[in-house]
């Protein structure tokens, strides 16, 4: 069947019934919600860990008809939530063609679309909006003006058509007219001044916004969304108090509440289908990498107001695929496996995601990441092998043995260097690995072991020495590893 293209085939199709020809955005993403609701399935697909918390509110939001605003801190998909409500919409509504405020051919609200409804009549031609077209959303900065949210007279127009200033039709309409009948989301909403802030209010009360002082009322339909930072309160600016008394429901988002809903929205957003060789992420360096960011998030050197993105553990993962990705080309394995010493190596994408406080500061950025590494892969190694006996390889440290393997050393070179350690190797495979069929997971495995013990403090660990005795023995410059020792380079 296709789609109507003029004002008369409208009035004789579906869309003339009364229970579409008068129901506005809001009434139309709740008819959608609640048949979603009934047919059961994800309400908002690709959002993981607000199941229980924050997606019952929205939900209660939208089927209450509110404006409303997700308050978190950054990198608690926000952004992504407000664009996945574009699902909510029809696939495609009716409009008068060539109408800048998607002007409703049976209610329209512009003097364009009412001139040309009374010229053309039935004959009047039919545009369709598809849902992601109804969508609009402005990042809030402090230089946005009434003229950019709502309009503002157009003397070049004027000009051209030869219409008065007074005239409807010289006018150029702002981003939230331009929204009618669909979303408008405002990203940052304390940035936006107190007065840009002010000509938000009738919009959100009586329906209706007015330009340039002039008579002209124009009652949008349109559902308004917001995102805050609760830092941008007292750092950039703040919500004016009748704002936030006009905003329906205020929802506080959160960081995932567990390491495997993390490790879920970190596989889920992360870039790992590249092509080439073949990527096989251990499921313990995964969680190794999700632990950096809730270690963080508790750290008292990071700042709590500032918050932990989940872009972190998504940045890291990606970056330390890329470092075994490089190593797998350049030595010529089959596999991209990456090791613990490939998550050091993006260090670079955790430095920048931290706001440290002073004693952080002092301490360096560097350090601190490097620290939260080891203090992870200490974490994952309890959860996994706290019943482990672990004493045969500190022995083999306390004894005068040390370790040193690049991170750049082909799997079976350092799988030989891991055997010279006593148990190392049986342990690791307690991982559920095999050292014949799976060399590379192996390394990674063994790696894992000697790191958390080296955040237990039973080795030592230094970029310098590699692995060594808990508390080395001062060593003279010239001085080898030791009767233990074995270095690899």
């Amino acid at each position: 069947m296709t789609d109507p293209r003029t004002f008369g085939d409208l009035k004789s199709s579906p869309w003339a019934e009364p229970r579409l020809r008068g129901r506005t955005v809001r009434d139309e993403i709740r008819d959608n919600l609640l048949r979603r609701i009934e047919a059961g399935g994800p309400l908002f697909p690709g959002i993981v860990g607000y199941e229980d918390t924050v997606l019952p509110q929205i939900v209660n939001a939208l089927l209450a008809r509110h404006h409303f605003i997700l308050l978190g801190l950054r990198g608690q998909a926000k952004s992504r939530i407000l664009r996945e409500l574009t699902g909510l919409l029809d696939d495609r509504i009716p409009t008068v063609a060539g109408s800048e405020v998607n002007d409703d051919p049976f209610r329209p609200i512009s003097k364009y679309a009412r001139d040309m409804l009374e010229e053309c009549g039935d004959a009047t031609p039919i545009a369709w909006l598809r849902r992601d077209q109804r969508y609009v959303e402005k990042l809030a900065t402090p230089d946005v003006t009434i003229a950019d949210l709502i309009g503002d007279v157009d003397p070049i127009k004027a000009a051209r058509g030869g219409h008065l200033l007074s005239d409807e039709l010289t006018m150029h309409f702002g981003l939230l007219p331009r929204a009618n009948r669909g979303i408008f989301a405002i990203n940052e909403l304390p940035d936006l001044s107190g007065k840009v802030q002010v000509g938000l209010f009738n919009i959100m009360q009586e329906g209706d916004v007015q330009i340039k002082g002039y008579p002209v009322r124009l009652p949008l339909d349109v559902l308004l969304a917001f995102t805050a930072n609760p830092e941008d309160y007292t750092a950039r600016g703040k919500i004016i108090t009748p704002l936030k008394d006009r905003i329906g429901s205020e929802i506080i988002t959160h960081y995932p509440r567990s390491v495997q809903l993390g490790m879920e929205i970190t596989t889920q957003e992360a870039w790992t289908r590249r092509g080439g060789r073949p990527l096989d992420v251990p499921d313990f360096v995964l969680e190794l990498i999700e632990r950096v960011a809730f270690e963080a998030r508790e750290d008292k050197r990071v700042d709590k107001r500032s918050g932990v993105s989940q872009r972190l553990p998504i940045s890291v993962l990606e970056s330390a695929i890329s470092n075994a990705e490089r190593r797998a080309v350049m030595l010529g394995e089959e596999r991209v496996v990456p090791r613990v010493s490939d998550v050091y190596a993006a260090v670079p994408s955790i430095t920048g995601k931290l706001e440290l406080e002073y004693e952080g500061e002092l301490q360096g950025g560097d350090t601190i990441a490097r620290e939260l590494i080891r203090r992870s892969a200490g974490k994952v190694m309890d959860e996994r092998m706290g019943g482990a006996d672990l004493s045969r390889i500190v022995a083999w440290f306390d004894q005068g043995g040390a370790l040193k393997v690049p991170g750049d050393e082909r799997s079976e070179l350092c799988f030989k260097g891991f055997s010279v350690v006593p148990g190392l190797v049986d342990t690791a495979a307690e991982f559920g690995l095999s050292p014949r069929d799976d060399t590379p997971r192996m390394v990674a495995a063994c790696e894992l072991i000697l790191e958390g013990l080296a955040a237990q403090k039973r080795i030592s660990r230094s970029e310098e020495l590699g692995y060594t005795r808990s508390k080395p023995e001062r060593r003279e410059p010239g001085m080898g590893y030791g009767k233990g020792g074995i270095s690899f380079g």
